[in-house]
């Protein structure tokens, strides 16, 4: 099968005719394809990687596969999984064979609805992808993770495509309007007041689903189609209704779309929220989920969310599936309704969880014998004693004493945890009475929070382990002062981030760990420092590099060239950056600038230096190794030094700057790194040089007098080269959003 060739046929559903071309064509799913992301550059650079597209209908999978056909030089083939089978694959993989040893070209396979293959069907492509002889993009609307050979998803980039925003179907539609040759640019078509929106409301995220409808508004409306040119067609609500009568409902009873809306639902009642609950449970009975299959689950978060804070609603919700059966729908919404309303409603405890406590204790620890004096005593209680020393419960007062239950070895184990609502609140108070005399100590949960995996990339422990090895060159400081900043940030793997200065370049590979799929464009101050990061850079293929430039933020060219092709940065990070200004004025000029290239919903992380809250030289000198006139000029000169030069690096002047420049929710936060220093020599050197405009040994000269200065300048090297000394570098940790 070859290429997505030819012009469209005028019979084409319009849907298929405004398919775009190119990827300047292409609407929405910015964070896959949008400027400056790594799929971006890989297409641009046709240095493509196997891929697989994963999203609901209407979103672009197919769509982007097209785009990569045209814009690549290599051999482009395309299967659906739905009408091939291991003799297609076989037949295309021959082709790519002879594409590769005849005419030198790599070949890249698209296959449709690719987790309708079978297992053995995938094993046929396996081998073929993993030696390159085919570069696989596959297109799935089920979760690949669970659909797709596992060794097909660890050799591919995956992308989750999300439904499209109602701007991006709103331009959709004014694209198709306007377009000549694909759509109906040809006559003017005028919608009733909310027809349109109406259409794009309806359509629910899916570009088919809208291009479908329009087509059929639009040529229904006329009484013949097409009309004459510049003739107009007027398109009422009523029309735009039948066009498109109820919103498209993503749901497939064995997919992901059920599982991940029947956890919707029950979170929503563990969480007692009633109007979640009754829209999702809506949704699934409009998609035509069976209604036992929700009283099931109902059944079971009656015992595992509500359990004894309402014994009842075990009952409760028994009753109403029985009624069901009785019923049937459509009154039965009635009773599924009333199930759902009560668990939502009802206190919550999830103490039953105490159950798979004490079964994962039993999997995971020795086995332990009954205690003596719980055993049987009915049998051997002369021979052995067992049962001897058992306290009958109710020979003492209130039924209950205290005694061991619980094998040994497990005495003040703890599974069961009554929860303050309802029932269980009642008897909560005397069950922990009870224990607090029974047990000694107590053990608590811990509870693990984690989010959806959007991507995934290939080797990424292989890039974590090149990242790694760039940090043994890295100063302890720099790297704890990169930890400290990076705690702020959430990374999303697709995001751009944009370094305007890293001194030590740390920032730069820890960035580049966490955005894959997205990209580092880092700034460098000199020649020195570009040639040292690129050499650096060169271990990664050239599609996943930084982008790396020599200038600062200041300059207009330097901006036009961090921006080509209209990148806008998801995050801003720095260190050392905002001291860089002498002025209030130029802080905020640089601020500006970055906010200027940052996208909507950008982040601003910084680390800037505040040297009067940490450690200092006159801090550490031994009292007495001066002369006291000395001493005492020098401690001045450099107290005068740290609050002249950083009079602008306080937290209140940080933040104020900050907010002048546009940027929003800003917080600033002193903290402190500490380290045991070694201050070496070429250290002591760099620190009380006067070479270098604007260093610590140039202003203290200019203070004290540069006779006096060296003078102080040697005593100070020959007293502290080669000390070690516990060093507190003092920073501002700030952050900001657009």
């Amino acid at each position: 099968m070859d290429l997505f060739e030819g012009d469209a046929p005028s019979n084409e559903p319009l849907a298929a005719r405004m398919r775009p071309r190119t990827l300047e064509e292409f609407v929405g799913q910015e964070h896959i394809v949008g400027p400056g992301r790594l799929l971006r550059r890989a297409i641009d650079a046709d240095q493509l990687s196997s891929l697989i597209f994963y999203g609901p209908p209407g979103t672009g999978k197919t769509t982007l596969a097209r785009v990569i056909a045209g814009s690549t030089k290599s051999r482009f083939v395309t299967l659906n999984a739905v009408l091939t089978g291991v003799a297609d694959i076989r037949r295309e993989i021959s082709g790519a064979k002879d594409a590769r040893s005849l005419q030198d070209k790599k070949t890249i396979l698209f296959v449709d609805e690719v987790h309708r293959w079978n297992k053995s069907q995938q094993d046929a492509l396996l081998p073929w992808v993993e030696n390159g002889t085919v570069i696989l993009i596959g297109a799935t609307t089920e979760n690949p993770y669970f659909e797709v050979n596992k060794a097909l998803v660890s050799r591919s980039r995956v992308f989750q495509l999300t439904g499209l925003e109602e701007s991006h179907l709103a331009e959709i539609a004014r694209q198709t309007l306007e377009d000549k040759e694909r759509g109906y640019g040809s006559w003017r078509v005028e919608f009733e007041a909310g027809a349109l929106e109406h259409l794009v409301n309806i359509s629910a995220g899916d570009a088919r689903s809208l291009l479908n409808a329009l087509q059929l508004a639009v040529e229904t409306s006329p009484e013949s189609f097409p009309p004459e040119p510049d003739s107009v067609i007027e398109v009422t609500m009523a029309a735009a209704e039948e066009s498109i009568q109820r919103k498209v409902v993503l749901y497939d009873k064995e997919g992901d779309y059920h599982f991940d809306t029947i956890s919707a639902f029950i979170k929503s009642i563990r969480g007692s929220d009633p109007d979640a609950a009754l829209y999702w449970m809506a949704l699934m009975i409009r998609a035509g989920e069976d209604p036992r299959f929700i009283f099931r689950r109902m059944l079971i978060s009656a015992c595992e969310d509500v359990g004894l804070a309402a014994p009842e609603a075990l009952g409760i919700v028994e009753s109403c599936a029985a009624s069901f059966d009785r019923v049937g729908l459509p009154e039965g919404q009635y009773h599924l309704t009333h199930a759902a309303l009560y668990l939502a409603t009802c206190p919550k405890s999830n103490s039953a969880l105490g159950y798979f406590d004490a079964l994962k204790s039993i999997d995971e620890e020795k086995n332990k014998d009954v205690p003596s004096h719980l055993r049987d005593a009915s049998r051997d209680k002369h021979a052995f004693g067992h049962g001897e020393g058992y306290k009958y419960p109710h020979a003492w007062r209130d039924h209950w004493t205290a005694q061991q239950y619980l094998p040994d070895g497990l005495s003040g184990r703890m599974f069961y945890r009554p929860g303050e609502l309802g029932y269980e609140g009642d008897v909560r108070d005397a069950v922990l009475s009870r224990r607090e005399t029974q047990v000694a100590s107590m053990l608590d949960d811990e509870n693990l929070i984690k989010g959806e995996i959007l991507t995934y990339s290939p080797g990424d422990d292989e890039r974590e382990r090149w990242v790694r090895r760039t940090e043994t060159s890295q100063e302890p400081l720099a790297v704890s002062i990169r930890n400290l900043l990076m705690k702020s940030w959430n990374a999303q793997r697709h995001e751009r981030v944009f370094i305007p200065s890293d001194p030590a370049g740390t920032l730069i590979w820890e960035a580049h760990r966490r955005v894959p799929e997205g990209g580092v464009t880092a700034l460098c101050r000199s020649n020195r420092s570009y040639d040292a990061l690129s050499w650096l850079a060169g271990g990664l293929p050239a599609a996943e590099r930084p982008k790396l430039h020599i200038g600062s933020v200041d300059n207009k060219k330097t901006i036009r060239e961090i921006t080509a092709g209209e990148v806008r940065f998801d995050v801003v990070l720095g260190r050392n950056w905002l001291v860089q200004g002498a002025t209030p004025e130029s802080r905020i000029a640089l601020l500006k600038s970055t906010l200027d290239i940052t996208a909507p919903e950008g982040k601003l992380l910084l680390a800037e230096p505040h040297p009067e809250e940490g450690t200092t030289l006159a801090g550490i000198l031994p009292p007495g190794i001066l002369e006291k006139t000395v001493e005492h000029h020098f401690k001045d000169c450099e107290k005068t030094y740290l609050k002249d030069f950083f009079a602008e690096q306080t937290p209140e002047s940080v933040k104020q700057n900050i907010k002048s420049s546009g940027w929003n929710n800003t917080r600033v936060e002193s903290c402190r790194v500490s380290e045991n220093r070694l201050l070496a020599e070429g250290l002591l050197d760099s620190w009380l040089s006067t070479n270098r405009k604007g260093s610590y040994g140039a202003e203290m000269a200019a203070l004290m007098g540069k006779k006096e200065w060296e003078e102080t300048a040697i005593r100070l090297k020959a007293i502290l080269t080669g000390r070690t000394v516990h060093w507190d570098t003092a920073l501002l940790v700030i952050s900001a959003t657009t």
